[in-house]
């Protein structure tokens, strides 16, 4: 099993400024404005699966269309706007659902903080996505599909919530790769975002023994590195790519 020291020196070679253009928490970093930031980075979550460079590429012409004004954009979010964008599971109707899902969201509800806010207050750390997905669920239309339910998943079927966990991670831990700006709950409470790459990682490290790359993966990890950091599990993340770097 990798050392406390090892996975550390990792850490603080790859916790980075620099390597910030290797990772999707780019496209936040665009903007620097509060409610542009965590729209861009939510929107960025949703469809960072795939290629990097074929997502990052779709998420350029999607906020090209938003005149690189996320927030503008929701709250006057009109089908029309994005003519025919899609992306891989994603069709156009889904990422209107999506958006306009949104628009409510920020105009009537306060916005993704007080909605993942609230799922934390109710539900606690490891629970708190079934509020999410459950306000967007009630107001999908009919013309919701595969795309949508696949870019906001449900987390009573055990998935992992990969994207989900990584973008509370960018909103809730400091600078200067993440924001910091979200203060509802502490670090300490965070979930590693699992994926197949940092599931691979951490089985070869020593740090998981599930063979299934689910939520009983993620809190079996997660625990696990809590041992190493009680207060910043999640830091870890990218000691688990920096890992990946340095073995290749």
């Amino acid at each position: 099993m990798i050392t406390k020291e090892k996975i550390d020196e990792l850490v603080k070679q790859y916790e980075n400024p620099e390597f910030i253009w290797a990772d999707p928490v780019s496209l936040p970093h665009r903007f620097s404005e509060k409610k542009d930031i965590e729209i861009a980075g939510f929107i960025s979550s949703l469809v960072a699966y795939g290629s990097r460079k074929v997502f990052v590429k779709k998420l350029d012409e999607l906020f090209n269309m938003a005149n690189n004004e996320p927030y503008n954009f929701i709250t006057n979010f009109e089908p029309k706007i994005i003519g025919d964008f899609n992306y891989r599971f994603g069709r156009t109707e889904d990422f209107v659902e999506i958006f306009k899902i949104m628009k409510e969201l920020y105009l009537k509800d306060g916005g993704l903080e007080e909605l993942f806010k609230y799922g934390y207050q109710t539900c606690g750390s490891t629970k708190m996505f079934k509020p999410v997905s459950d306000y967007f669920y009630s107001r999908a239309g009919k013309n919701a599909g595969q795309g949508f339910y696949f870019m906001i998943p449900n987390p009573e079927k055990g998935g992992a919530m990969k994207r989900m966990c990584m973008f509370l991670r960018w909103m809730v831990r400091k600078p200067p790769v993440d924001f910091g700006i979200w203060n509802f709950m502490p670090s300490s409470e965070l979930l590693i975002p699992l994926d197949v790459h940092v599931a691979r990682i951490s089985r070869e490290m020593g740090l998981l023994t599930r063979t299934s790359n689910d939520f009983k993966s993620v809190l079996e990890l997660t625990e696990k590195l809590r041992t190493f950091d009680s207060n910043d599990p999640v830091k870890y993340d990218f000691a688990m790519f920096g890992y990946g770097v340095s073995e290749k």
